[in-house]
């Protein structure tokens, strides 16, 4: 393995360019200098990160929320979750999502670990918490959002994932990094 770290190269940024941009995310264009000296342009996504919760009643039941989602046309069995707002770390994002999204408040969160979502298209990184102690408050959804609040064991969200009616990316990834630190 370490043969190929060595070959592998930078690539230089030659300039940045924001092409568009709203309050979740940046739409930019880099170019850059490749390791042969021709350039190149790279289109992609800039946040300023998200966080995505795993909500713990007791030792196998859990929270979840179903959505319309709008690109897929589809309703999404999902952990709530979104984007980092401006002026919040990542824990106090997630305890705003949480409340806002499923309802809860959380005496305690634990940070189970991170991870890009589409890392060839956004620089986003996603911060995961394990949610315990929690107290139920009542959802409070922006405008645009409309949730219901689910409660499934364990062994329910496998079965969800193995049917396919739990197909939310960054809540599959989630749940693995549930899985291997629980």
């Amino acid at each position: 393995m370490s043969i190929y770290r060595e070959m592998l190269q930078k690539l230089k940024k030659i300039l940045s360019k924001v092409v568009f941009e709203n309050n979740w995310w940046r739409y930019k264009i880099d170019e850059y200098t490749l390791p042969d000296g021709s350039s190149g342009e790279y289109h992609y996504v800039q946040t300023t990160g998200s966080t995505m919760i795993i909500p713990q009643l007791n030792e196998t039941t859990f929270v979840l929320t179903r959505q319309y989602r709008y690109l897929n046309g589809r309703i999404s069995l999902e952990f709530p979750g979104g984007g980092i707002k401006k002026g919040l770390t990542a824990e106090q994002n997630a305890k705003e999502e949480l409340e806002e999204e499923a309802g809860y408040a959380a005496e305690r969160m634990k940070e189970l670990g991170e991870f890009n979502p589409f890392n060839g298209v956004t620089d986003e990184i996603c911060k995961v918490f394990l949610a315990e102690d929690l107290s139920f408050i009542g959802a409070k959804p922006e405008q645009s959002e409309e949730f219901e609040i689910i409660k499934m064991t364990s062994d329910e969200i496998e079965e969800k994932i193995k049917t396919g009616e739990l197909w939310d990316g960054m809540s599959l990834a989630s749940w693995s990094l549930y899985l291997t630190r629980r």
